[in-house]
């Protein structure tokens, strides 16, 4: 659904408009976030040309480079983001600030953006530039992330709850290569934002009284990271003792193959020897030939048997 929402202050508090032409007519010291889902090209032409800015386009904010998703001008930030969505699809958005404007742009409905909106509206005090949304709406969503984190660490905790050896196939292996495919997801999402969080941290644009917030989200950056990793070690540990499993099992296939093998020789050994047509053999014309052969092939198994067991091979 396209959509332009235009939050602005009045009368000590912050109210919201949908019209452009709204924009034109009040004064742009009054804005403090511009939103723009999934607009038309007239529309971010039309405040391109009006607010003096570029607007990218979804595939430039996809292709950008990650060294260069921060770019700050004398007198601009424009900062590109991915936010993940639930079945962890990445959604480009992108951040521009301009006389203390705040300018979005994205092509879904976020429930950061939601979260945030709702914040200012109870407490618009604290949201006096669009410098202090923007900050907010990394704070919500780094909150979302770690709520997907601990629900990632949830799932690997019921995958290893549910490990034994008889589980341990193909479909096993799979779950544990698809959660480690998603925890590199959640990681490769947050060290995007960690690099984000340091450079407004060191921009002179930003105002010194968000310092204190911004050192704040890189601890809990960096706390998120350090989780992540965890769940990668404890995702590997899962991955070597399937592995470990499977191993034992090929060693008992193998070891049961042997002890059979072991264990027929010697029958077959007799067998073969009574098998010979040679016409001077003692035991051809003897009545107790053929039980006598059968006794000591049982005999021969049972004495092989008796000392695998001494021997705890079996």
């Amino acid at each position: 659904m396209s959509e332009v929402k235009l939050f602005y202050h009045k009368d000590n508090s912050i109210r919201i408009s949908r019209s452009i032409e709204f924009l034109k007519e009040t004064p742009i010291k009054n804005f403090l976030w511009i939103d723009l889902n999934n607009v038309d090209e007239e529309i971010e032409s039309e405040l391109e040309d009006y607010l003096k800015i570029y607007i990218q386009e979804e595939e430039e904010m996809i292709e950008i480079e990650m060294s260069s998703r921060y770019i700050e001008t004398a007198d601009s930030l424009v900062v590109n983001m991915n936010f993940l969505l639930n079945d962890l699809e990445r959604e480009p958005v992108s951040f521009i600030l301009k006389n203390n404007i705040l300018i979005t742009v994205r092509g879904e409905e976020l429930s950061s953006f939601h979260e945030t909106t709702t914040k200012m509206f109870s407490n618009p005090r604290n949201f006096p530039t669009g410098y202090h949304v923007l900050l907010a709406l990394i704070e919500t969503r780094v909150e979302k992330d770690a709520d997907m984190i601990e629900a990632m660490t949830q799932q690997i905790t019921s995958l290893s709850n549910s490990f034994s050896i008889k589980g341990a196939d193909e479909a096993l292996l799979n779950d544990i290569k698809n959660m480690q495919e998603k925890t590199m997801t959640l990681r490769e999402n947050i060290i995007d934002k960690q690099r984000v969080v340091t450079s407004l941290l060191k921009s002179e644009l930003i105002p010194h009284e968000l310092h204190g917030r911004l050192t704040i989200l890189v601890k809990d950056i960096n706390s998120l990271l350090e989780h992540i990793r965890f769940s990668f070690d404890r995702l590997d540990y899962l991955q070597d003792t399937f592995l470990g499993y499977v191993n034992v099992e090929q060693n008992k296939i193998i070891k049961m193959f042997t002890v059979i093998s072991v264990i027929f020789m010697p029958p077959t050994l007799i067998a073969s020897i009574y098998g010979m047509n040679f016409k001077k053999m003692p035991e051809l014309d003897w009545p107790f030939g053929y039980g006598f052969s059968i006794l000591i092939m049982i005999l021969s198994v049972t004495i092989i048997l008796i000392y695998f067991k001494k021997k705890k091979w079996l």
